[in-house]
């Protein structure tokens, strides 16, 4: 390539992983201003990049062509909110616009991630950056918290005061960034041990060597996990860890004893000796004392109910039942759920606290299934690189992917991440390095046998 052909893709990489550390900044993104800079910065982005793409100013990526199918059901859900504000059928026209504007966006980070991070270097590159606006955020979280200031970003906080936030407002949200940037880390330090037979000195290195910075940025991150206190962020983090933790022990015999150390290294050190000391006890004291119903004894209400999302649930499903096909129309929530809540639902309720019953409502039948469709096909590249035994880099990697996707999944069910633009970004970067893990390219050294 020529030098002006090298600065544009490097420019645009450089960009890129700017964009994926300032969008948790302004609030998670979740503010309109946030959410028009996040637009323009990706119709810029995309608008340079098909222009480089077209003059041949950039290399092709194969990886594109792998990216398709994901690519193609990402962009038929945006044709179906296109169609929902075009004919009238949203019920909010206006927020519908707004969901149809960040469904592009989304769709042009996952085109742009997948066309720039297609080699092993800028792969590493990508998730290292993910680890580190991780660990930015989950040390400002944990330091407000720790110090007594409790500021957001410049404005001080007036909510979830005690509880770790980062620059978010809901401490579920923090959590939900740090479930995927956790996953990246555990995923890139899987990628980069070697292939060397286990010796107790290895494990010595991982603990101490130059790994430890990351080991170090796993540690904070977790520490500011439990310190939010978020019930489903932590339950989604350790039930993905162990559940993909598990398959990846049970599919590479080779090296079994190395790879169940490293994962016990971080459930034990992380979880019981360090998170000990910043809130582990008050996160099992919220598990434990949750009502969902009030407790009646005799006739007479002794406990009243400490949670009301199920409430908001059940109020929720006439709404769905109403347009089951057709959906009130992307983003509409807010304005058609105030007609529905009985005298017990007192606050206002601008989302409905589980993603899936909110895509339900709000894109209906039509636009819900290509968005289940890209997220498993996502997750299943994620495990298809998470088996191949015979590549160290690419099984870590999918390992990575897929415990993030699975974690944002569970979490989804009892909160709304993916309405907040950070997080709903970094799961679509997720879905990216998920097709990366198996398709990016690398050249092989010749006397490393290791892909």
């Amino acid at each position: 390539m020529s030098n002006a052909s090298t600065r544009l893709d490097r420019f645009l990489l450089a960009a890129l992983l700017f964009t994926l550390v300032w969008l948790p900044l302004p609030l998670g993104s979740n503010r309109d201003w946030a959410v028009g800079l996040f637009v323009l910065l990706m119709g810029g982005l995309g608008g340079l990049w098909a222009i480089g793409q077209m003059r041949g100013a950039l290399p092709p990526a194969r990886q594109i062509k792998a990216a398709l199918p994901l690519l193609g059901l990402l962009l038929l859900a945006q044709a179906w909110v296109a169609v929902q504000w075009l004919a009238g059928l949203s019920m909010d026209n206006g927020a519908t616009f707004q969901y149809l504007m960040l469904g592009l966006a989304y769709s042009l980070l996952f085109l742009l991630v997948v066309s720039l991070c297609h080699t092993r270097k800028r792969l590493t590159l990508l998730l290292g950056t993910l680890v580190v606006s991780g660990t930015l955020q989950a040390f400002w979280g944990a330091f407000m918290t720790l110090s007594g200031g409790e500021w957001l970003l410049l404005t001080p906080k007036t909510s979830y005061l005690g509880d770790a936030t980062g620059t978010f407002v809901n401490r579920n949200h923090l959590a939900g960034y740090l479930e995927m940037t956790l996953a990246c880390g555990i995923g890139l330090l899987l990628a980069l041990r070697d292939g060397r037979p286990f010796s107790w000195v290895n494990l010595l290195e991982l603990l101490m060597g130059p790994k430890a910075r990351l080991r170090l940025a796993l540690v904070v991150m977790v520490i500011a996990l439990v310190m939010t206190h978020s019930r489903m962020g932590n339950t989604g983090f350790f039930a993905s860890l162990l559940l993909v933790g598990g398959l990846f022990v049970l599919l590479n015999k080779e090296h079994r004893l190395r790879n169940g150390l490293i994962l016990a290294s971080i459930v034990l050190i992380d979880v019981l000796v360090i998170s000990q000391y910043f809130g582990l006890e008050k996160l099992k004291d919220r598990l434990l004392n949750t009502r969902l119903n009030d407790v009646v004894v005799n006739g007479e209400v002794v406990q009243q109910a400490n949670e009301v999302r199920d409430d908001v649930f059940g109020y929720a499903i006439p709404l769905l039942q109403e347009r089951p096909l057709l959906g009130q129309g992307a983003g509409s929530f807010e304005a058609v759920f105030p007609q529905y809540p009985g005298e017990d639902i007192r606050l206002h309720f601008d989302h409905a606290h589980n993603d899936y019953l909110q895509f339900a409502i709000e894109f209906g039948l039509l636009g819900l299934l290509p968005l289940a469709a890209f997220l498993l096909l996502a997750l299943w590249q994620a495990l298809r690189a998470l088996w191949r035994r015979e590549s160290v880099y690419r099984s870590g990697v999918g390992f990575g992917a897929a415990m993030g996707i699975i974690a944002l999944l569970i979490h989804s069910s009892t909160d709304f991440n993916l309405q907040i633009p950070a997080n709903a970004a970094t799961l679509v970067v997720l879905c990216a390095i998920a097709v990366l893990a198996g398709s990016h390219s690398h050249k092989r050294p010749r006397s490393n046998a290791l892909a």
